[in-house]
This record gives C-alpha cells, sequence and structure tokens, in this order.
C-alpha cells in the first residue's frame, strides 16, 4: 500500500502583499488586457520567480536576474504564492 502527501496549498497574494526580501512564483495577471501584456513583456508572465527586494509605493523586484521598479498600482494586478519567507 502507497501513502500519498497532500501538500498545503501556498498563500497566494498580491505582489504588493509580499514581504521584503521574499521570494514568489507569479500565478496570474489580473487586470485590463493592455496592463498584463505589458507586464509580460516586462517579464511577470505566469510562473516567473520574483524576489521582493523593497519597497512600499514603488516595489523594487529581481525577475530573471534584472531589478524592476514597479508602481504599487501596477504589482498589486500579479498574483504571486509565496515560495520562500523573506528575512
Amino acid at each position: 500500500m502507497t501513502t500519498v502527501e497532500f501538500r498545503q496549498p501556498r498563500p497566494r497574494m498580491p505582489l504588493t502583499e509580499l514581504p521584503v526580501g521574499a521570494t514568489g512564483r507569479v500565478c496570474a495577471l489580473d487586470g485590463e488586457a493592455n496592463l498584463c501584456q505589458r507586464l509580460r513583456e516586462m517579464g511577470f508572465c505566469e510562473s516567473a520567480v520574483i524576489e521582493k527586494v523593497s519597497g512600499d509605493r514603488t516595489l523594487l523586484c529581481q525577475l530573471c536576474g534584472t531589478r524592476i521598479a514597479l508602481s504599487d498600482r501596477a504589482a498589486q494586478h500579479i498574483v504571486v504564492e509565496l515560495i520562500r519567507s523573506g528575512v
């Protein structure tokens, strides 16, 4: 008989709520089509891994080895799941 392990779902939140120093994976982009397309062009596509470096009103994120600044209004449309807690 085999045992099956069930993992708890990872918490999902807007990028604005991800703690500084934490790492998250993009789950979805929630907003107007033009905004979502622009975010994808910047690298914020589904399954991308992001580290929130700093910020409150303007967020600084590390994405694919590049630091990108985003307004909190744009960042609130990026839904992430927590991968690793911040320091």
